[in-house]
């Protein structure tokens, strides 16, 4: 088996590249999210969704929901 096959055998070195690979992986995905404009834009205009009134009243009685 070739040597740096066995290098990824020993708990100690797997841990290390897993940390390393998720790592990496995060900053990737952070890049692609943050770095196109239209994607910042869409980010931008989700985080007032919380605040967003309902047109809906919930309520009505008996589960419904009434609509004002």
């Amino acid at each position: 088996m070739p040597e740096w096959l066995l290098w990824f055998t020993r708990f100690e070195n797997t841990k290390v590249f897993a940390l390393v690979l998720f790592f990496v992986t995060f900053c990737g995905i952070l890049l692609y999210v943050y770095t196109g404009k239209s994607r910042t834009e869409r980010l931008e205009s989700y985080r007032f969704i919380p605040l967003d009134d309902d047109d809906s009243d919930l309520d009505a009685g008996d589960g419904e929901v009434k609509q004002r």
